[in-house]
C-alpha cells in the first residue's frame, strides 16, 4: 500500500472514531453578517461563511459595491488574461467580486481576485447546502506561493442569495452590501481566552510551515498578553484513537502508544523509515505537559520559549526530533524534568493517558464551537478563529474579545486599529482650552464618553456636553473663571469650597470669570489711615510704612515706636523671669512645709508614745522597769 492509501486510511479512522466516540459531534460554520444596504427591494441581513485564509476584519466591518464578472466567473484564472481590473476609483465604494463555486481551489479564487484589485470576494454556492468552510488546500507547494500573499478577506454565500444578487447586477442595478465581523467573537469582558490547536510534526507540509512561522512571530505579543494578566491561553494537540480492529497492525503500532489509544499521522507517511507517528505523539504529549508544568510555577508564557527553541534546536531534517534534543531544552528553561516525565505517564501502558484523553475529549464542539476538524485551529473565546495563522490578523481577532475599553495597549495601536479620535477628535465633545476630550479609542471604534482628569468626574452626554460633577473643579482649566499670575503671585476666581463658584479673591474685583480688576487699597482709603503711615499700591494687596523709625502694626492700623516696643519686649521678659522665680520659691516652700509638718508629727508622737497609749497605738511595754526587775 502506497503512501497515498496509508494516508487516507488514518484520515478515514480519525472521521470514524470522532463519530463513533461522540455521537453528539458536531460541525460549526464560523460566519459573519452580510447586510445588503441597496438596493431596496433586497436589503436585509445573510448569514456568509468566513474563508479560512486571508485576513478577515475581526471587530471591524467593511461596505463594498458588489461586481459579477461577465468572464472568467469561476475565477481561476487570473483577471488580467480578460483584460478585467476591479481597481475602485478614488472616492468610490472599494469592490467585492462575486465569483461562481467550482473548478478550482476556493483560496486560487480569491487570490486572482485580490491581484486584480478586488478588496473582498463572495463565493456564491453551486449547490442548495448549509454553508462550509472554505479551507485551503492540502499540501500543495503550488498554492502556498499565494496563500500566504492573500491579504483580502472572503466569504461563501448560499446559491439562493448568489442567485438573487446576480439577477440585480444583471438587471443593472448598484449592489452594495457591508461585511460585518464585529459580532463574530463574543467580547463580554476584559479578558480573552484562547487557544491554538496545534501539532509538534515540522515536516507536514505547508500548513506545518505556516504554523512554526506563526508560533515564532507572535509568541512576544502572546507572552506581554498573558504576563499583563490580558489573557488565558491553552495549547492543544490533535489525537486520535486506532480502532480496535487495527491496534494490532503495524501501521498503528508505528503510529499509536498507549495501545492504540492515542495516534497521530506518519510525519513521511512512510512507515518503512524515518520518523513514526508515535515520535510526533510523545512530542504532543512532552509540549502539553511542558505548559502544565509551567502554568503550576505561574509562568505559563514559557511555553512559548519551549516550542519555538524547540523547532529551531530539533528539526526533524536535522534528525534531531528526539527526547535528548527535548530534554536539553526542557533544561535550559528552567522546567523541572521530572516531573514533565511524571505528567506524561507510561507510554506503553494498556490504558488511558489522562493528558490525552483531556485533550481528545476536547476536540469535540462546546457551547458556540464546534468540532476541532482542520489542523491548527485557533479558538478566541469559544469560536474557532478563520483567517490566515499571521500575527496581525490574529492579534485582532484576539483584540475583538475584549469589552469596549478594556482591551490593553497593543490592541490600539496603529498597525491593529485606526484611531478614529484623530479625526474631528471622533465627532466627541472637547475642551480645546484644557485639551480635554471625551473621545476614548477603543479596538472596536470609538466612543464618546466624559473623561475622569486628575481625579475629576466630568459628567455629560459625551457628544456636545461634560462638565465637572463634584469637588476638583478648581483643577480643570480653574473651572473656567478667572486667573492670573503677576510678579511672582498668581490669583485665581474659583472657590473649591463652593463647587467651583467663581468669585475675585481680596484686592480684586469683577464678575470672576473674565476679569478680576485689581483694587487700589490706597486711593480707596482702605488701608494705611494712621497719620504716620504711608500706603503703597501693590497687585492684588498693598504695602504700608511708617515714617521715621516707627514701625507699622498692620493689625491695628498704627505705627509704633521701635524704643517703645523694645522697652516693652524687655519689661515683658523681666516680669516673665520674675514671675517664674516666684513660682519656684512658691514651689519649695510648699513642698519645705509639707515634709517638716511630717517630720514633726513623727516626732511629737514618738515622744507622747513613752508616756501614755496613744488611740491607734497598743500600749507599749516598759523596757526599762523589766530591766530593773530583772536586775
Amino acid at each position: 500500500m502506497g503512501k497515498s492509501s496509508w494516508k487516507l486510511l488514518f484520515l478515514g479512522f480519525m472521521f470514524l472514531c470522532l463519530n463513533v466516540r461522540n455521537s453528539v459531534s458536531r460541525f460549526v460554520v464560523e460566519k459573519n453578517s452580510l447586510m445588503v444596504t441597496s438596493p431596496e427591494k433586497i436589503k436585509g441581513s445573510h448569514d456568509s461563511a468566513i474563508g479560512n485564509f486571508g485576513i478577515p476584519q475581526y471587530g471591524g466591518s467593511m461596505a463594498g459595491s458588489v461586481v459579477y464578472p461577465k468572464e472568467n466567473r469561476k475565477g481561476c484564472k487570473g483577471f488580467d488574461e480578460f483584460g478585467i481590473s476591479f481597481q475602485s476609483k478614488p472616492g468610490a465604494l472599494p469592490t467585492f467580486v462575486l465569483v461562481d463555486r467550482g473548478d478550482c481551489f476556493f483560496a486560487l479564487k480569491v487570490w486572482n481576485a485580490q491581484k486584480a484589485g478586488a478588496s473582498a470576494v463572495l463565493v456564491a454556492d453551486d449547490i442548495e447546502e448549509a454553508l462550509i468552510t472554505m479551507d485551503t488546500p492540502e499540501e500543495d507547494s503550488s498554492s502556498a506561493k499565494y496563500i500566504e500573499n492573500i491579504t483580502i478577506p472572503s466569504a461563501l454565500i448560499d446559491k439562493g442569495f448568489g442567485e438573487t444578487l446576480k439577477k440585480e447586477l444583471s438587471g443593472g442595478e448598484m449592489v452594495n452590501v457591508n461585511l460585518d465581523w464585529r459580532e463574530a467573537v463574543p467580547h463580554p469582558d476584559d479578558r480573552v481566552e484562547y487557544e491554538l490547536w496545534t501539532n509538534s510534526n515540522d515536516e507536514c507540509g505547508v500548513k506545518c510551515d505556516m504554523l512554526m512561522h506563526f508560533v515564532k512571530e507572535f509568541r512576544g505579543a502572546a507572552q506581554i498578553l498573558e504576563k499583563g494578566g490580558y489573557t488565558q491561553f491553552t495549547p492543544h494537540y490533535i489525537t486520535w484513537y486506532c480502532p480496535q480492529t487495527f491496534t494490532l497492525s503495524r501501521q498503528c503500532k508505528s503510529q499509536c502508544i498507549n495501545h492504540g489509544r492515542y495516534c497521530a499521522p506518519d510525519p513521511e507517511q512512510d512507515f518503512s523509515s524515518g520518523y513514526e507517528g508515535k515520535d510526533v505523539v510523545l512530542e504532543n504529549l512532552r509540549q502539553l505537559c511542558v505548559f502544565r508544568v509551567a502554568n503550576e510555577s505561574k509562568k505559563p508564557w514559557v511555553w512559548w520559549d519551549y516550542v519555538t527553541d524547540f523547532q529551531i534546536r530539533c528539526p526533524m531534517k536535522e534528525k534531531k526530533y528526539n527526547k535528548d534534543c527535548a530534554d536539553s531544552v526542557i533544561k535550559s528553561l528552567g522546567l523541572d524534568g521530572q516531573k514533565i516525565e511524571k505528567c506524561m505517564g507510561d507510554e506503553q501502558a494498556d490504558s488511558d493517558n489522562p493528558v490525552l484523553k483531556d485533550e481528545q475529549d476536547a476536540q469535540v464542539g462546546k457551547g458556540s464551537r464546534g468540532d476541532v476538524t482542520i489542523l491548527p485551529t485557533l479558538v478566541v473565546n469559544n469560536r474557532q478563529y478563520r483567517g490566515k495563522l499571521e500575527k496581525g490578523a490574529v492579534l485582532k481577532a484576539i483584540c475583538s474579545g475584549f469589552e469596549e475599553t478594556t482591551e490593553p495597549a497593543v490592541c490600539l495601536s496603529g498597525d491593529v486599529e485606526t484611531n478614529e479620535c484623530l479625526d474631528n477628535n471622533g465627532g466627541c465633545w472637547k475642551d480645546i482650552v484644557a485639551s480635554i476630550t471625551a473621545c476614548k479609542d477603543t479596538f472596536r471604534g470609538r466612543v464618546c464618553e466624559c473623561p475622569v482628569v486628575d481625579g475629576v468626574q466630568f459628567k455629560g452626554d459625551g457628544y456636545n456636553h461634560c462638565e465637572v460633577s463634584g469637588p476638583g473643579k478648581c483643577k480643570i482649566n480653574n473651572g473656567g473663571c478667572w486667573h492670573e499670575s503677576k510678579d511672582g503671585h498668581t490669583y485665581s476666581a474659583c472657590l473649591d469650597s463652593e463647587d467651583g463658584k467663581c468669585q475675585c479673591p481680596q484686592g480684586f474685583r469683577g464678575d470672576g470669570i473674565k476679569n478680576c480688576q485689581d483694587v487700589d487699597e490706597c486711593k480707596e482709603k482702605k488701608a494705611c489711615q494712621c497719620p504716620e503711615c504711608s500706603c503703597k499700591n501693590t497687585w492684588g494687596s498693598y504695602e504700608c510704612t511708617c515714617s521715621g523709625d516707627l514701625l507699622y502694626i498692620r493689625d491695628h492700623d498704627t505705627c509704633i515706636s521701635k524704643e517703645a516696643r523694645e522697652v516693652r519686649s524687655a519689661w515683658a521678659a523681666v516680669w516673665v523671669i520674675l514671675i517664674g522665680l516666684a513660682l519656684a520659691a512658691g514651689g519649695a516652700y510648699l513642698v519645705y512645709k509639707y515634709k517638716l509638718r511630717r517630720y514633726m508629727d513623727s516626732e511629737i508622737r514618738a515622744i507622747m508614745a513613752q508616756y501614755m497609749p496613744l488611740d491607734s497605738q497598743s500600749e507599749v511595754p516598759n523596757h526599762t522597769n523589766d530591766e530593773h526587775e530583772r536586775a
